[in-house]
Formats: C-alpha cells, sequence, structure tokens
C-alpha cells in the first residue's frame, strides 16, 4: 500500500511536465508524482479518459481529486503559507474561481508555453 499520496499529471505535455517540475523544486508538496503514461491506472481506480483530461491527486487510500481540487490538496500538502492557499480554493466563492481558471489553462495548454503537440486535450465525448 502507498504511504503518500500520488501526483498524475500528462507527461506528454510540455507544460505539464514543466509545471510539475517547478512545483516540485519551489512548493515541494509531499506527494509522489507520475506521468499518466507510466501509471497503474486501472490499480488507482482511474479511467483513461479522466487522467488525459485533468490532473488527479490520489490519496493513499485510494480518494481521487481532480482538477483544480488536485492543485488545493498539492498546496495543502506543502505546507506553511501554500496550505492557507490550499485551503482557500477548496472553500467557495474562491473554489469556483479556481475551477474555471483550471478548466481554462487545461483547455488551451497547447498555446502555452512549454507545449508540445501532445499538449492538444482530446475533445470529451458527450453521453
Amino acid at each position: 500500500m502507498r504511504t503518500s499520496p500520488l501526483l498524475v499529471f500528462d507527461g506528454d505535455c510540455g507544460f505539464c511536465t514543466t509545471a510539475v517540475r517547478v512545483l516540485e523544486r519551489r512548493v515541494r508538496p509531499r506527494c509522489r508524482t507520475v506521468a499518466r503514461q507510466r501509471a497503474d491506472l486501472g490499480a488507482l481506480g482511474v479511467s483513461g479518459d479522466r487522467a488525459a483530461h485533468e490532473v488527479l491527486w490520489v490519496t493513499p487510500v485510494g480518494t481521487v481529486y481532480g482538477g483544480s481540487d488536485a492543485v488545493a490538496k498539492l498546496l495543502l500538502s506543502a505546507g506553511g503559507a501554500w496550505r492557507l492557499l490550499g485551503a482557500a480554493l477548496l472553500v467557495p466563492p474562491a473554489r469556483n474561481a479556481a475551477h474555471v481558471l483550471y478548466r481554462l489553462v487545461a483547455d488551451n495548454r497547447s498555446r502555452l508555453p512549454g507545449r508540445t503537440e501532445a499538449c492538444a486535450v482530446p475533445e470529451r465525448r458527450s453521453g
């Protein structure tokens, strides 16, 4: 059983990989990181579609948080002032704003610095 949380990100996306590396150096979250392409998503209880759509925070007991909630959990794990920011991102109206900002960045990551062709987010199919 894992004893620390796991941050699952898109390892094919240059923007995502750069963002995770900066977070590891500057924020220092208490977690392991793994590219979704190398993660055993089935064992984590996560679909490939979800992992392609958003960053994921998986707790040691298997609870999965995605998108801005995953970012908030990452910040909470870092402690200090980061912890305060993480807590704020989980409370409305900041939570709502964080979700909108996360989707805006995630849906446009192919246009951001550090991007690669792999950064293009696949369209989600409805129903």
